[in-house]
């Protein structure tokens, strides 16, 4: 370990990288329960469109888990991991397959296709240059667009956040007194939710590792406890513990592993309800789209981790960072081949980095505890939407600090930053977001004199855009 990995060139330890690795691990291990839950049950009724189990993605946001944090301690020696991001998770349930109407395997396409193009843009060196296509005011709002949407999401699938007739949203009620409607079953899950949400806030601020997975476990214990005072909560719950080792990774075998070859190119019923031309534009602006936010992702998290670690290059690069992106690349495609969205360096990495972690040793015992995790489903199914809906509000939370360092006072910054975080959650759609913050960003420049600012690659990806809304909508 010490040859490989270089321990003491990098000042640290077996012992230190290994706690590095649980710490990271206890960070982002909620990606397994919350993945799961969003894709088997991505509305709060319990319907179920996207045809799969929580068995099966659990199993495959853990292999893939394990595959990209192996894939970057290998090649880059850095002590990230790796898993399904949000947002890109969101963005493949919420918007490809209920918005757009693909089917879960044709949305596993999306993805592969994002893999196999990263790998040839991070082979060629054309990466960093379409990254650089994106303007700042657009680039930095995304992530925190995408935490809105997050947070939002977690709302409604707990309650808190209704439909309303006249008003399109409403906040869920509370009035157990004069509302007929309303129930102590329907109230007590939005008290669990709101109180873990506090317990993980509360927990973070006092520095405890892995705040969110106990936030997610004493929100779980709380439903439970509060269970006992809702009559009849308990009159499933012999079947609900039954205990199957097995079925996940049966349900895993038969419903997502090898879906994006077997079934994912049948693009049939799409075309038959929408017609070829329009497939044509989703497809490019749907796979653009993914690119770019996993881009983004990557990128900033990569920089964002080892910057807290003192772990940048003397010119402010990141080491090996090519090599990191190839194992995100790499690890997308094969994260698609199992069943899951988008595989990313995840931004709880830093918690590792700043716990000690510096090589890719810490990475490997990430990937080692992932695996010993996918063994623990059956106990996990048993985690409720009330607990997992307050790590995605948390999640929301944390991906909003980046508009700080946009400049607010400048409306050619403003409005395309403004656009692309609001439109997001106002429309359901992470890449009406992005759509908006670039057409405004473009339309400025042209208005205000500086078109010649805009860079050609810019230009492009607009124009998709544009395709995308007047054909698509």
């Amino acid at each position: 370990m010490e040859k490989f990995f270089g321990l003491k060139k990098h000042g640290t330890t077996v012992r230190t990288e290994i706690l590095a690795g649980l710490t990271t691990f206890m960070a982002m291990a909620y990606i397994l329960m919350v993945n799961a839950n969003m894709f088997a049950n991505p509305f709060s009724d319990g319907t179920n469109v996207l045809g799969v189990s929580y068995g099966a993605i659990y199993i495959a946001t853990a292999i893939s888990a394990v595959i990209g944090s192996v894939l970057i301690g290998l090649l880059s020696n850095l002590p990230l991991a790796q898993a399904s991001g949000m947002g890109l998770n969101a963005f493949f349930v919420y918007t490809v397959c209920v918005g757009f109407g693909f089917t879960y395997a044709n949305a596993l396409v999306f993805v592969l296709v994002d893999g196999l193009i990263f790998i040839l843009l991070t082979i060629t060196g054309l990466r960093k240059k379409i990254f650089t296509a994106i303007p700042d005011a657009v680039r930095k709002a995304i992530p925190a667009g995408i935490g809105l949407f997050i947070a939002f999401l977690g709302l409604q699938n707990v309650g808190l956040v209704a439909k309303d007739a006249s008003t399109g949203v409403t906040l869920g009620s509370f009035n157990l007194f004069n509302n007929a409607n309303v129930s102590w079953a329907t109230v007590m899950p939005m008290i669990v939710t709101v109180l873990a949400l506090v317990l993980i806030a509360v927990l973070s601020k006092k520095g405890v590792r892995g705040a969110v997975l106990w936030g997610i476990l004493g929100g779980a214990a709380l439903y439970y406890v509060l269970g006992l005072t809702v009559p009849g909560f308990y009159g499933d719950l012999s079947s609900t513990l039954k205990i199957d080792f097995v079925g996940p990774f049966r349900d895993f075998g038969e419903m997502a592993f090898g879906k994006v070859f077997t079934e994912g190119f049948d693009f049939s019923a799409y075309v038959s309800a929408h017609g070829t031309a329009d497939l044509v534009v989703v497809f490019i602006t749907t796979s653009l789209a993914f690119c770019m936010v996993d881009m983004f992702d990557t990128l900033g998290t990569l920089y964002g981790a080892c910057a807290r670690g003192n772990m940048l290059l003397p010119n402010g690069e990141v080491p090996n960072m090519d090599k990191a992106m190839l194992a995100d690349a790499i690890a997308t495609t094969t994260g698609a081949i199992c069943g899951t969205s988008t595989v990313t360096t995840f931004v709880e990495s830093s918690a590792g980095v700043a716990e000690g972690g510096r090589t890719g040793l810490a990475a490997m015992a990430t990937a080692a505890l992932f695996f010993i995790a996918m063994f623990l489903s059956p106990i996990a199914s048993l985690i409720p939407t009330a607990a997992t809906a307050a790590a995605l509000i948390y999640v929301g939370v944390l991906m909003i600090n980046c508009v700080k360092d946009l400049d607010w006072m400048d409306p050619s910054v403003a409005l395309p930053s403004f656009l692309t975080m609001a439109m997001m959650p106002f429309t359901y759609n992470i890449s009406y977001g992005i759509a908006f913050g670039l057409i405004s960003y473009v339309l400025i420049r042209i208005f205000t004199g500086k078109i010649r600012e805009v860079k050609v690659g810019t230009w492009v990806i607009t124009i998709l855009f544009l395709l995308m809304l007047f054909l698509t909508h």
